[in-house]
């Protein structure tokens, strides 16, 4: 089954800006993909797609077997509960600890408190920081911020997972390391959709790349 269906989906703003201009694809579920392209080449775009931050201007986009241009905005919020998304710049929240950045999601779903620690440390285990539960992120490496980020968007286990330029702050080292943290929760079934611009890390971790250009499908090579 396809995790997430593009048929002949274009975006064009209020300003005439044409964002993406007939997108056909398919991922299936439980890929690993790239999407990759100059800067405004649409990447962002596609991403808010799926996550309904945005709609399309024709064409229909897919998540599972959800046609997403019949979902309400009352909808949304359960729509969006079962994606996790990993931004570049972590969006985290320095008034509290890295346990409660990470148990926020949870919190908005109303999880039961200990059912919510439990998955809290899981997460956090997952990505090496179980130790540093109790600092405050501010304190933390910008690799370690982007590893709380990752824990925030997988505690809830969602079937899909997307990230948006994730290791743009980062230096090549730590890039590779974020990248195989992605890696291992696609091993486990996660379908994870990871936008970037880092041509040469893509190219040695050997997965399906999507390529945008001008808003189009350019490229799509396995």
């Amino acid at each position: 089954m396809s995790a997430i269906r593009f048929s002949n989906v274009g975006k064009r703003y209020p300003n005439g800006h044409e964002a993406l201009v007939g997108l056909d694809f398919a991922l299936e579920s439980g890929e690993l993909a790239f999407l990759t392209g100059h800067s405004g080449a649409g990447k962002s775009t596609l991403l808010k797609l799926i996550m309904l931050m945005e709609r399309p201007s024709r064409g229909e986009v897919w998540v599972g077997e959800q046609n997403l241009s019949r979902l309400s905005r009352a909808q949304i919020p359960l729509h969006r509960r079962h994606i996790g998304v990993v931004f570049q710049n972590h969006q985290l929240l320095f008034d509290r600890t890295v346990f409660d950045n990470v148990a926020l999601p949870l919190q908005i779903s109303g999880y039961d408190p200990v059912d919510a620690a439990r998955r809290v440390r899981a997460a956090l285990d997952k990505v090496g920081l179980l130790a540093r539960e109790k600092l405050n992120p501010v304190t933390l490496s910008s690799g370690e911020q982007q590893r709380v980020g990752i824990a925030r968007a997988i505690v809830h286990k969602p079937r899909l997972l997307l990230a948006d330029e994730p290791t743009g702050n980062l230096d090549p080292e730590l890039s590779e390391d974020i990248m195989h943290l992605f890696e291992q929760f696609n091993r486990i079934g996660t379908t994870v959709l990871i936008a970037s611009h880092d041509l040469s890390l893509i190219n040695r971790l050997r997965h399906r790349v999507l390529t945008l250009q001008g808003g189009r499908l350019v490229a799509d090579s396995h």
